[in-house]
């Protein structure tokens, strides 16, 4: 049977209230929404986990001989990741100690020398008192007639040249006092530069063992066996995975009330939207990424574009929940910052540099046991150091 024209108008009359009410009620849902919730959060997928990627490279010269670390291992700090050949290092410590020691025994023959020196010039300075004397005794001979004018001119004539002798003697002596003035045999300059070649000899020897700076994983390992690296050359990488961040790349009129210190809600695909991450916004960097580009921008030219800017913000992940589940940089996330915390100026910063990746003392000891090593070298090798003496008082 057909339906009659006015009761398809009332149906259609009640499936257009439905669809209207259908519309209010969705409106009114998001709008409280919003209102209790969306308001006071900014959201973005544009957010990705990174951390510290603390680069190992090398510090001495040589040939591999041995990789003792390879990619997803965990290395300890101090552990050798890498074992350079180390003979031309080794023959090079064994020369500079032998110039050390050479160097100390050359002090102590100048010392030598000094003492040998000042004993001329007393030697020479008693000659010239006693012609001195005996010029006096023949001069007064002289005038009673008792000495020849012969002998008396003789003796003139060899008091001058024993004080020529003496000041001989003590321009000698003052040329070696030069050289040892004001310093002791184990301080001397010459010896300090010969410590200074040996210390940095056996620094260079020592690092022929490459050790990790830090506590983390291996990755991007670059080096093999029987390769030459130099100074400088990359072996790996290590990432620690116990402090991570994340890095949020907000629109820039979406920050105006971003804060440090506010919560946040991280998301990370590799989990899923079950895992969830609570943050805290550390700082926000002082620039949008446009500005630290490798080609910045440069409206002043004319070429200028009006575009929407990403300002990094950084948020700090909770320690314990990384140990329980744990994360990768570079992982893609979603980030949603709780706005409606404290208002604090958007230029103050939590960021902490607390944690073992920004300090390392695993060079610390290398310098202090080369001084060691070198002031027992100069010690074995200061023969008769207690027989210096003073300046020779006689010289002057």
């Amino acid at each position: 049977m057909a339906l009659s024209r006015k009761s398809i108008r009332s149906r259609r009359e009640f499936l257009l209230k439905i669809v209207i009410a259908a519309v209010l009620v969705g409106a009114l849902i998001a709008f409280s929404r919003w209102y209790f919730y969306d308001r006071d959060w900014v959201t973005t997928d544009n957010a990705f986990i990174t951390g510290n990627i603390i680069p190992v490279q090398a510090d001495a010269t040589g040939v591999v001989a041995a990789v003792l670390a390879e990619e997803t291992q965990l290395v300890k700090k101090g552990d050798v990741l890498v074992r350079l050949d180390g003979q031309r290092a080794r023959a090079a410590l064994a020369q500079a100690e032998a110039e050390l020691g050479r160097a100390v025994r050359s002090v102590g023959a100048l010392y030598a020398q000094r003492r040998q020196v000042c004993q001329k010039v007393i030697s020479r300075a008693a000659l010239r008192d006693r012609t001195r004397h005996d010029l006096a005794r023949y001069r007064e001979a002289t005038l009673s007639g008792a000495a020849s004018r012969q002998v008396l001119q003789n003796t003139e004539d060899q008091l001058a040249a024993l004080e020529a002798d003496l000041r001989e003697a003590q321009a000698e002596y003052q040329s070696v006092e030069a050289r040892v003035v004001g310093v002791t045999r184990m301080n001397h300059p010459d010896i300090e530069a010969a410590k200074a070649r040996y210390n940095d000899a056996y620094v260079e020897f020592v690092r022929q063992n490459i050790r990790a700076p830090a506590t983390g994983y291996v990755a991007k390992r670059s080096v093999q066996v029987g390769k030459r690296v130099r100074p400088g050359d990359a072996i790996l990488n290590i990432v620690p995975l116990d402090h991570l961040w994340v890095e949020a790349n907000l629109w820039e009129n979406r920050m105006a009330r971003v804060r440090p210190g506010q919560a946040a809600i991280i998301k990370v695909d590799l989990y899923g939207s079950e895992q969830i991450y609570h943050g805290e916004v550390a700082g926000l960097v002082p620039g949008s990424g446009a500005v630290f580009a490798a080609l910045p921008p440069d409206n002043a030219t004319g070429n200028f574009i009006r575009i929407v800017q990403r300002v990094p913000v950084r948020i700090a992940l909770r320690a314990d929940e990384l140990e329980k589940q744990p994360l990768r940089p570079g992982l893609s996330t979603v980030a949603s910052i709780n706005v409606s915390g404290p208002l604090q100026s958007p230029n103050h910063s939590i960021v902490k540099t607390t944690t073992n990746e920004y300090l390392t003392d695993v060079y610390d000891k290398d310098l202090a046991d080369a001084k060691a090593r070198a002031d027992k070298i100069v010690k074995d090798n200061a023969i008769g150091a207690s027989n210096d003496g003073a300046a020779c008082t006689a010289a002057e």
